[in-house]
């Protein structure tokens, strides 16, 4: 087991980092900008290094200073997290050239999946479902006659990177040129490459997400599925496990092929393969996040397994712990993700200083926090304060749960979207569990428009 893991992150999730390193009796070390130097996962670590200014492009995005610090403490791991570096191949090439390990699978396994085009004919080729869709688009004419073919509607998609970025839904033909150019825009901005593909816009669908885990000797298994439906542009705001959506038959189907996507591209330590779920129970595969994701606590909750411990131990070497005939889902759970935006200004962030916080408490209650009262919300960061996590042996008792952690939280100083999560939670199509990536929009923000 490793001696003293370096965590290149920040906030909530580099303090579950830790505190899966301290169940191991691993030593943590934070790095930090400017802005940070006071936060809690800071305060957390066992050492810290100093990465540079309040913009990530000049302190967590630089993987020279990310590299410093690694020397400078002595490191013999680096956990990245999510976001920032986690999914970059050079960074994990460049962690193990200095002689440490990247926890996280291989730099050609992160490659593979980064180009999202590229990993489409991988998940063809594995037998994995996919969209129909084009190949990278040369012109604005190919957009057209590739549209055509597959039909409209359509979502034009950046090949590079995630989050919902470089993604631009079309209806007709009058709007494609306006969304391939701005796609386009987008995606050069944000990953330095404009390549476009389109895909049959499935709708309406539901976004269903399966955790999967696999050591060096190919063991593979997964962990089953997550819900992500509810979500806002792309974004997601809560989630949950099991999936309402999803019988055993459907369950079975859907592990099996995020297992065969995670053996396809010799995948190893813990990662999630997204898929889209049509309204006749087709499913098809959208992505692969190379990365621990940010709603891993409710698969915890379902399954019992620490996740971060058992991507501690396979990038470690060690064998997987279970089979997946050992493996059971038990009960339900919610998370919500808390943001520092305003809802009544189209969602803007809300930089500010956070004044009186309370959280909810209870043995069914988790929170996943990397502010206090006192901790000041910079513009230079993702927007996630904390995520609010609860169980119920129920999918009912569970929502009842979450509505009333919602009610106990009291966040003062800056704008959140606790309001939103209270009237997702109050939603009838909610409670019914009819969801769709266009809830939250349809059922949701429209009321308040």
């Amino acid at each position: 087991m490793f001696r003293r893991v370096l965590v290149a992150n920040r906030g909530e999730i580099a303090r579950r980092v830790m505190a899966g390193c301290r169940a191991l009796g691993i030593e943590t070390v934070a790095v930090y900008s400017e802005a940070d130097a006071g936060a809690l996962h800071v305060r957390d670590a066992d050492h810290a290094v100093a990465i540079g200014p309040p913009p990530a492009r000049d302190s967590y995005l630089r993987v020279e200073a990310i590299l410093d610090a690694i020397r400078e403490s002595g490191a013999d791991a680096v956990h990245p997290g999510y976001g920032f570096l986690s999914e970059n191949p050079g960074f994990a090439r460049a962690v193990a050239e200095a002689g440490t390990t990247f926890i996280g699978p291989s730099p050609d396994a992160i490659e593979a999946m980064g180009h999202k085009e590229h990993a489409r004919a991988r998940m063809r080729e594995a037998g994995v479902p996919v969209v129909p869709g084009s190949d990278l688009l040369p012109d604005a004419a190919a957009a057209t006659e590739a549209a055509e073919r597959i039909g409209y509607p359509v979502m034009v998609k950046a090949a590079s990177g995630g989050g919902g970025i470089g993604m631009v839904p079309v209806r007709d033909a009058a709007g494609l040129e306006r969304a391939v150019a701005s796609a386009t825009r987008r995606a050069e901005s944000a990953f330095g490459d404009g390549a476009l593909y389109l895909e049959r816009l499935v709708t309406p669908a539901r976004h269903i997400e399966v955790q999967i885990a696999a050591d060096r000797r190919g063991e593979t298994v997964h962990l089953f599925e997550r819900e992500c439906s509810v979500q806002r542009r792309h974004q997601k705001v809560l989630e949950e496990a099991p999936s309402p959506a999803v019988d055993e038959t459907l369950r079975s189907a859907l592990g099996a092929a995020a297992v065969r996507a995670a053996r396809s591209i010799d995948y190893t330590t813990v990662g999630t393969v997204e898929f889209l779920l049509g309204p006749e129970g087709d499913f098809y595969f959208m992505e692969m996040n190379t990365r621990l994701q940010v709603e891993h606590p409710i698969t915890e909750w379902t399954t019992g397994v620490d996740l971060v411990g058992l991507q501690l131990q396979l990038a470690a070497g060690e064998d997987m712990p279970f089979r997946q005939d050992d493996l059971r889902q038990s009960g339900h759970a919610i998370e919500m993700r808390l943001y520092a935006e305003n809802p009544d200004k189209n969602f803007l962030p809300s930089p500010g200083t956070i004044g009186d916080l309370a959280w909810p408490e209870g043995d069914d209650v988790r929170i996943d926090a990397g502010v206090e009262a006192g901790t000041v919300v910079t513009p230079f960061y993702d927007p996630l304060l904390a995520k609010l996590i609860v169980r119920g042996e129920t999918r009912a008792a569970a929502i009842e749960r979450a509505a009333e952690a919602v009610r106990a939280t009291r966040i003062e100083g800056i704008a959140t979207n606790l309001a939103t999560h209270d009237a997702i939670l109050a939603d009838e199509a909610f409670r019914r569990g009819e969801l769709s990536t266009d809830f939250l929009s349809e059922r949701i923000v429209a009321r308040r428009t």
